[in-house]
Order: C-alpha cells, then structure tokens, then sequence
C-alpha cells in the first residue's frame, strides 16, 4: 500500500487519540495530532505515534470541543493533509460533519478498512453488509471507531515534535456553564485478550456475579449487549459490543446467552476463538462460533466454574 505523506488525527478521547494515532502509521509517513492539552499529554501521544503535535490550548473556563473547530479549520486549509481521521466519538462525529460541511465535502464515516486503492469500507444495514466508498476532495475526513487498527502500545523511545497554534475562539451562542467529573471508566476491552459477554439470557442483574466469576478465573474482561449497557443500565455503555458500541479482536470471545444478532456479532467475529452456551438451539449465533453448548447457562455455567476451580 502506498503511503499518504501526512494523516491527521483528532480524538477528543486520549486513549482513542493514541490508538488512531498508531494506527494512522498504516496510512501516511508523517502522522499529526491535533491536541487538545498539554505538553505532558503531547508527550504520551508522540509515544502512541505522533510525529507532530498541534497543540491547540485546553478545555477551560467556558470551551468546550466544537469551539475548537475553527483552530482546526485554519490549520486544514494551511496545510491540507490528505487526510484526517476523527475518532469516532460524539463529539469526533460532530467535528467532521462540521469540518466537512465547511469544506463542501462528506465525511468516509465509521470506517473499518482502509484499502490499498485509496478506497474505505464501512459496514451498512446495522452490519449486514459492506460498503466501498472513496473521497474525492483534497482533504479526505473519515471517523474511525476504537478497535479498527487494534491494541496498540507506547513506544517510550519515540520522539516527536510540538507546535502551540493560536486559538481561534468559536462564534457560537452556546457556553459550558458547568462540568462535572465523570464515574472513571477503567475498562479497555479492545486491549483485551480474554472476553467473557453477557446477553439476555440473564433474567436478573445479581446472576451476572457468575458471569463476573468466569471472567476472574480465566483473567478475562466482561461485556455485554446493547440491551444489557442501554436497556437495563445492569453494565455502563463502555462494555457494549456492536456496531455502535466496542469493535475488537480478542483471542477469545464467551457468548453467555447472547442470541448472536449481527448488530453485536460486527463487534467480536474477528475474534480468534468464539464460544457460545445458549439454551436455543436455532440461535443465529451457533452459525458464527468455533464452539456451541446448547444449555441452560444457569446450568452450564456453575458447572463451568465448579470444573475450572478444580483445575487450578
């Protein structure tokens, strides 16, 4: 694949920032980071892959992410990469709705692949299919969901350069009043290499403890359906696997009366190894597995544990 000279990324994320911005390396030669923050953060997302960094100022007083837009518009129509990749959060996909209306263009959203012919694919229908698109502006802007270039490391000897940009404040009529610090979320299920899932075959919320005592006994993380984060609030959204949720590639993936609808399955058929226990045999999801129990897991799964505690 021929590489771009210089990629752009921009997460209001960091951990996503760093991932987009290893990740970016597939693409271009020179990958920049439009930061916004501080030295010492710029410092972490040089280590993740930045060659570059525009240092754009930090969320103060009344900012918040979209007046940073403008910086951004200038600093594109300076430079013009040939592409910027925004991470795929809230906040990421309104910024390049944005930034792409400004410059008469779209956006490449929610891309999965990026391929040799300068082409992206993205999935559609909630998943049930691929579609291949290709931009033809000077400036390409594509959103990019966490998990698509897969775990990524620092590389503590990298060096990288650092440029603080003037901001340029934002005409808008709406101001951040107040902020308030968000529950820490201190899963990362696209570093994982272990997933324990859980789905709707759990009639209630306390029965997730042995789901939770899988998970601990074979150094796994746990995830959920949509239903289980957005539904009955039972897990944070940051544990939902889908398509709008966590994409990612582990080395094993236990389905725990997870039907297997495609809206979930887009998120761990990359897996490595799938397993599924699932008291409906007709389940879609024995159709997309490595292996299958058909059972009641109120039954398997005391036994599971019970056979796994024997073993240790």
């Amino acid at each position: 694949m021929s590489l771009m000279k210089n990629v752009w990324v921009f997460s209001d994320k960091q951990d996503i920032l760093a991932e987009i911005c290893a990740g970016a390396h597939q693409l271009g030669e020179r990958v920049t980071a439009l930061l916004i923050g501080n030295q010492s953060t710029a410092d972490e997302v040089i280590k993740a892959g930045a060659d570059h960094v525009y240092l754009m100022g930090e969320l103060d007083g009344s900012r918040m992410v979209e007046d940073f837009l403008p910086t951004i518009e200038k600093l594109v129509e300076d430079h013009k990469p040939e592409l910027i990749i925004f991470g795929n959060t809230k906040r990421g996909k309104l910024m390049a709705g944005r930034l792409a209306a400004k410059r008469g263009t779209s956006v490449l959203a929610d891309v999965i692949e990026f391929a040799e012919d300068g082409t992206c694919k993205r999935r559609v229908y909630g998943g049930a299919a691929i579609s291949t698109i290709k931009s033809n502006a000077e400036v390409a802007i594509a959103t990019v969901g966490s998990g698509v270039f897969g775990p990524q490391s620092l590389d503590e000897s990298r060096q990288g350069t650092t440029e603080k940009v003037e901001f340029i404040p934002a005409d808008s009529k709406i101001k951040c009043l107040e902020r308030r610090a968000k529950g820490s979320v201190t899963v990362n299920l696209t570093a994982a290499k272990r997933v324990v899932a859980v789905g709707r075959g759990f009639a209630e919320k306390e029965d997730l403890k042995m789901a939770e005592e899988l998970a601990e006994l074979i150094g796994a993380e746990i995830a959920c359906t949509r239903p289980i984060a957005e539904g009955l609030d039972w897990l944070p959204r940051e544990r939902y696997v889908g398509v709008s949720g966590v994409m990612f590639k582990p080395d094993l993936y236990i389905a725990l009366g997870i039907s297997g609808q495609i809206q979930h399955m887009v998120g761990c058929n990359q897996s490595k190894t799938i397993i599924a226990i699932n008291k409906d045999k007709a389940a879609p999801i024995f159709k997309q597995v490595d292996y299958g129990i058909v059972g009641d897991l109120y039954k398997v799964l005391p036994t599971l544990i019970e056979k796994l505690k024997a073993g240790k």
